[in-house]
């Protein structure tokens, strides 16, 4: 089976770029004008309007020095990045400080920046933008300039309601900071283990290739060598027996011969019995169980006996390597025994794999097949085998439900103990491939 380390997948470097928050500070500073412009010679308010004009003033010139100083598309490290954020949270809390505080119905724009933050920045840098943010929620409360108003009908918002919007506030930094960073969390995870995925996939069509490639070299090589047998015996025949070049040509005639019949195995790789050709399912379990034999685990095989033919199909990486990546967890968790059990009808192919150690925990049971989910430890174990982080799980899962298998989990019913694996195809979808083959062979020997 191809290995894995998940952590050359997991908790990947998070980088975002200069052009992305750029761009960001530029639409922030062109809504804080509009607002300007809309409050001041709109509604008429009375309020100071060069100190604010100030702060944008000073926000685009810090755009414009990021922006002709460096490369745009560059990534910023994490620390690189928080500090523009902060500094964004920093100019909304003095625009706020000259427009009432809290009162002013853009105090929630402190939700920004802490947004952007846990979906591009680590968990501490997302923690500390939000404390800074609600910081400086808190200082509006208790200090900040009158809200821009009619002064022949001004508005006085009473304190418990001010309280409640920065309690709104700070709740709403916490928890909508959470959920996004849960979601983004998720969805990275699932990317990285998908391309896990891909990559064990492609690793394995990649050693079928070299088989490939090896039984045409053997096909190639096989006409010179047959002239090399040929020319060998003709000089035999006419050199004497009891010349000293008689024994030389005798051996270089058997090791020729003996070539051919090495390539003449390597050749049949595209024939009967090879990776290739069509594989009964006993012969498929049998090669994903035989890397597992040598653990100290007792692995029992059954294949029963069904009144239909046995399903047949093409030898699959995703299904060598799904079965196999199951059956070594078995084998990592069984105190003794892993039991694989195959039967099938006209209408489906059944694998169950179980074992005999703990089983599945119920609060791992609902999120099982998920990536980077384990109980093992990470350490090595006295064996040499390492526990996982549940990536090949996941991998597994994925590879099999993409031939068409249901994968589910479970356990044995009590008093029995261990956990159960069970795989089902629709036996069309399990024999497609050798199908496809057996057509295309077909299609091959009517040409003339």
């Amino acid at each position: 089976m191809t290995d894995i380390d998940p952590a050359d997948f997991r908790h990947p470097s998070r980088h975002v770029r200069l052009d992305t928050i750029l761009r960001l500070r530029w639409l922030a500073a062109l809504g804080q004008l509009a607002a300007i412009f809309v409050v001041a010679h709109g509604l008429e308010f009375d309020f100071p309007v060069l100190p604010c004009l100030t702060i944008i003033a000073l926000s685009s010139m810090v755009n414009l020095v990021l922006q002709i100083a460096f490369n745009p598309m560059q990534r910023l490290n994490s620390l690189h990045a928080a500090g523009l954020l902060a500094l964004n949270i920093a100019e909304l809390a003095g625009l706020l400080y000259l427009t009432g505080g809290l009162q002013n119905p853009f105090s929630f724009l402190f939700l920004g920046p802490v947004l952007i933050a846990a979906t591009a920045l680590p968990t501490r840098m997302t923690i500390a933008l939000g404390v800074f943010a609600g910081a400086c929620a808190v200082l509006l409360f208790f200090d900040h300039m009158p809200l821009p108003w009619d002064p022949e009908d001004p508005l006085v918002l009473p304190q418990v309601y001010l309280a409640g919007v920065l309690l709104s506030i700070l709740l709403a930094i916490g928890v909508t900071s959470l959920y996004t960073f849960q979601v983004t969390e998720e969805a990275r995870k699932l990317s990285d283990a998908l391309s896990a995925a891909e990559l064990v996939l492609e690793r394995e069509q990649h050693l079928t290739q070299l088989d490939g490639l090896a039984a045409a070299a053997a096909h190639e090589l096989g006409t010179p060598l047959s002239t090399i047998v040929l020319i060998s015996r003709e000089l035999e025949q006419t050199v004497p027996p009891d010349s000293p070049m008689a024994a030389d040509l005798a051996t270089l005639r058997e090791q020729a011969q003996r070539c051919r019949e090495i390539l003449g195995k390597i050749s049949h790789l595209n024939a009967a019995g090879a990776p290739f050709d069509r594989m009964p399912l006993s012969t498929l379990i049998e090669e994903a169980v035989a890397p597992h034999r040598d653990f100290g685990i007792d692995i029992r095989v059954r294949i029963a006996v069904a009144g239909v033919a046995q399903p047949v199909t093409m030898r699959n990486a995703a299904i060598l390597y799904g079965v196999g990546n199951i059956l070594e967890n078995a084998v990592d968790f069984a105190r003794n025994t892993v039991e694989v059990n195959a039967w099938w009808n006209a209408d489906t192919v059944q694998i169950a794999i179980s074992d005999d150690g703990p089983g599945i925990a119920p609060d791992v049971m609902r999120r099982i097949g998920e990536p980077y989910l384990s109980r093992r430890r990470r350490a090595s174990d006295g064996q040499g085998r390492a526990g996982g982080l549940g990536l090949g799980v996941f991998i597994a899962r994925t590879l099999l439900e993409r031939t068409g298998a249901k994968v589910s989990f479970g356990n044995k019913p009590f008093p029995d103990h261990g956990a159960v694996v069970r795989i089902i195809w629709q036996r069309a979808d399990f024999e497609k491939s050798a199908q496809l083959a057996l057509s295309d062979d077909m299609a091959e020997d009517a040409v003339p």
